[in-house]
């Protein structure tokens, strides 16, 4: 197994010389073997364990063991120890859901405080097909049933060539130590239903099912390739980025929505279920202003445009600012300072600096969202105008119009930002000092 463990880093070039490589090791069975065919490699690596706190005594001897063997055999050791339950009700998200985020967020971290260019993880040939085999229970397209893949996001499986059965024995031939995870023979979670009782039955069908899958699921990776390739050239001739959000063009997506195949294939990154798919297909038919929601995006028709947005990125909270120093710490905000206003001063006009009156505002000072009914002056006219009408007026789009701030003394608005000063607190020839605001862009988001 050695020989073939080399031969599968070789082949899949998962490796380079002098690589310093981060083993995720829990202390079931398929990690340790793993550490082991590491050591006997000689890479350069580190060992973190991640101790869950779901089991009692018995996740304090996986950590336990981990530890020993690292110490045992000189390898750099970290661990951390996670209130998963907590994290899981928190969140609204299962506790193997959990388990996941919290382990593969500190693997990162732990990666890149340490130098380490990757984290190995000991996915086997038989994770891989139970996961071919979750994905298509639960729906997917043909990245989900090609299966796991050697590499992905500076993260290796260098044991996916191995069965379990593989991995038991070269365990009791080199007298490799572990520790068995009880709930792993529990029926009551998905992978194990898999595992204990959807594959038995597909070996009595066949009883070599299990490399059948795993070359399937490699031609599957195969024709994933190529098709990846021509949904990719669809998606950049179709949309473009602008931080983290994507725009479509209505026009270049009508061409393609008939195919529902490739409709999905193109928003699949924005976790597309079936049914948001029909929604989709109609948003890109139907009028502006229309929208609906993944798990993880917003998508948007505004106009010729499908926008796409990461949930949770909006911005939520008012700040308070006490004084002008407290500007320093708000997104967006290049600086600020007030000025002494002397002959001659220009005002400047561009949209990204707001010149204040200093004398007629009041701290504490309050960056928020617009909300309905807000009203103000628009620098220049004297009557005052709803927000709602001046983005009429200013044709801002639905996605602008999300975006907008405003700065806010004694509950008047004092400047749309990056916008329009309210007449209000302009600068006049009566004016002693002035704050002067600077962005970083046009706009805060």
């Amino acid at each position: 197994m050695f020989e073939e463990f080399k031969s599968y880093i070789i082949s899949n070039k998962l490796l380079r010389k002098n690589d310093r490589i981060l083993l995720a090791v829990s202390g079931g069975i398929d990690s340790m073997v793993m550490s082991h065919l590491f050591l006997r490699l000689g890479t350069d690596t580190g060992i973190a364990h991640c101790n869950f706190s779901l089991r009692g005594v018995d996740s304090d001897l996986d950590e336990e063991l981990v530890r020993d063997f690292a110490c045992k055999n000189g390898i750099p050791f970290y661990s951390i120890r996670f209130n998963t339950l907590e994290h899981a009700a928190s969140n609204g998200i299962s506790v193997q859901m959990a388990a996941r985020e919290l382990r593969y967020e500190w693997f990162e971290k732990t990666r890149l405080e340490n130098s380490y260019r990757l984290t190995a993880v000991a996915h086997n040939l038989n994770d891989n097909i139970e996961t071919m085999l979750i994905n298509l229970t639960r729906g997917t397209g043909l990245t989900g049933l090609s299966g796991m893949r050697p590499s992905a996001n500076m993260i290796i499986r260098p044991l996916l060539f191995a069965s379990r059965q593989e991995i038991e024995k070269y365990c009791i031939e080199n007298r490799v130590p572990f520790r068995e995870d009880k709930s792993n023979a529990e029926t009551k979670y998905t992978r194990n239903k898999i595992r204990h009782l959807v594959i038995p039955v597909l070996k009595e069908i066949n009883p070599s099912v299990e490399v059948t899958l795993n070359e399937t699921a490699a031609r599957l990776a195969g024709i994933d390739e190529i098709v990846s390739e021509y949904i990719e050239s669809i998606r950049s001739g179709a949309s473009f980025k602008k931080g983290t959000t994507t725009i479509f063009n209505v026009e270049n997506l009508k061409k393609h929505q008939k195919s529902r195949a490739l409709i999905y294939e193109l928003f699949s990154p924005y976790n597309v279920t079936d049914s948001v798919l029909t929604g989709l297909i109609r948003l890109i038919s139907g009028g502006t202003g229309k929208q609906l929601y993944t798990k993880t995006h917003r998508i948007l028709r505004n106009r010729e445009e499908i926008i796409v947005t990461p949930l949770g990125t909006d911005y939520q909270e008012n700040i308070e600012i006490a004084c002008v120093e407290d500007f320093q710490r708000v997104p967006g905000i290049k600086s600020a300072i007030e000025i002494d206003v002397r002959p001659g001063y220009r005002i400047s006009r561009r949209k990204s600096i707001a010149c204040i009156d200093s004398d007629k505002i009041e701290y504490p000072l309050v960056i928020r969202r617009w909300k309905k009914g807000d009203l103000f002056y628009p620098l220049g006219m004297n009557n005052r105008k709803k927000l709602s009408d001046y983005f009429i007026d200013s044709k801002y789009s639905v996605m602008k119009k999300e975006k907008v701030l405003i700065l806010e003394s004694a509950e008047q608005i004092v400047w749309l930002i990056g916008e329009r000063l309210d007449e209000r607190f302009k600068v006049t020839p009566s004016t002693s000092r002035i704050l002067k605001i600077e962005l970083k862009i046009s706009e805060l988001s």
